[in-house]
């Protein structure tokens, strides 16, 4: 059975011992793992019934997090993207080319972000890497905001829940392509 905690510890070893957490963002819940542990990233795509195609988002505590995932930035992009971090912009910017498409999808950018919600920097600044994080929820349903309504769409399908508050956003993050600055999803 799925454990509700509002246990960090908790949290953190699920995400180390491969598991798959539910956990609170900006707006709504989401799905997160390891982004290394290829078989958790899988795992989170075959629950939310979500083609691999369309690519997933990486949330960090920082920048430094990031990097390794990304082609190096110029100081133009970075000039755009690193003023509006930490907070509730998602960029997409350009993705190395080993970074599996599990996590980038059919496309040559990865959706980022260095999150502003305590707990996920908690998380992924414990950890010392980034979270994958989706919207909890089956695709084409609504995210879930609450961990109830995670039990609801999920069942005992996952790891761990971790039961902590929602952020302030009324919406999901704005995503924006880094190298134009077009706003892809509005919040």
């Amino acid at each position: 059975m799925v454990s509700a905690d509002p246990d960090l510890p908790a949290a953190l070893r699920c995400i180390r011992q491969g598991g798959v957490l539910a956990y609170p963002t900006e707006a709504v819940y989401g799905l997160g793992c390891n982004p290394a542990d290829l078989a958790a990233v899988q795992r989170i795509l075959t629950l939310k019934q979500r083609p691999a195609s369309k690519g997933l988002i990486l949330i960090a505590a920082d920048f430094a997090q990031l990097e390794p995932w990304l082609k190096p930035l110029d100081d133009v992009l970075l000039a755009r993207v690193l003023p509006s971090w930490p907070g509730p912009v998602t960029w997409l910017l350009p993705v190395r080319p080993e970074v599996s498409p599990l996590i980038r999808g059919d496309h040559d950018t990865l959706a980022a972000r260095v999150t502003a919600h305590p707990v996920c920097r908690e998380l992924c600044l414990q950890l010392g890497h980034p979270l994958i994080s989706t919207s909890a929820n089956l695709s084409d349903q609504p995210p879930a905001r609450s961990a109830q309504a995670v039990r609801q769409q999920f069942g005992a399908q996952l790891d761990c829940i971790l039961d902590a508050p929602l952020g302030e956003q009324a919406q999901p993050t704005e995503i924006r392509h880094g190298l134009t600055g077009e706003i892809v999803r509005p919040a």
